[in-house]
């Protein structure tokens, strides 16, 4: 199992999260909340208003998401529904727990209870000049203050 951060459409209330409960998929468990150690900017972009994680440490907020354990299934259609690695390219990063509710053996519980761990991220480094430039958020809800509608992939 590889655990992976999500910050955007896959958390749970938002538009493609079906994805992550869909079992012929893979299996995805929820472990719990966190926010990434360094800052990154994260923007709303592009003609249908996808959330990207830019990789640019330092710059922009500690970003709040969602921590999984995936398996090899998921992992591989996860790097395939983010256009992996032209779209967004997977990175570890580290990760502070927020929350944890996670089940698992020693080594899960002392990870969650030194309060940070290790996840792959979907984060972009390919991406035009000008995002720099757009407002950067911590937190993304696809019916957010920002006003900027989410187009579903299959509404393109």
């Amino acid at each position: 199992m590889a655990r992976v951060f999500v910050y955007g459409t896959l958390k749970k209330g938002q538009p493609n999260y079906k994805h992550m409960i869909n079992t012929a998929k893979g299996l995805a468990k929820f472990q719990g909340w966190g926010r990434t150690v360094e800052k990154y900017p994260l923007v709303i972009a592009g003609k249908y208003n996808i959330p990207y994680m830019l990789n640019i440490p330092g710059t922009g907020h500690h970003v709040a998401g969602e921590i999984y354990s995936v398996d090899d299934q998921m992992l591989q259609f996860l790097d395939e529904f983010e256009g992996c690695p032209d779209m967004y390219q997977r990175t570890l990063m580290s990760i502070e727990v927020v929350e944890w509710e996670g089940k698992g053996g020693a080594g899960e519980a002392r990870a969650a209870a030194e309060g940070v761990v290790e996840c792959f991220v979907y984060s972009t480094t390919t991406y035009p000049p000008e995002w720099v430039g757009l407002p950067y958020h911590d937190s993304y809800d696809s019916l957010g203050k920002h006003g900027l509608s989410y187009v579903l992939r299959e509404s393109r």
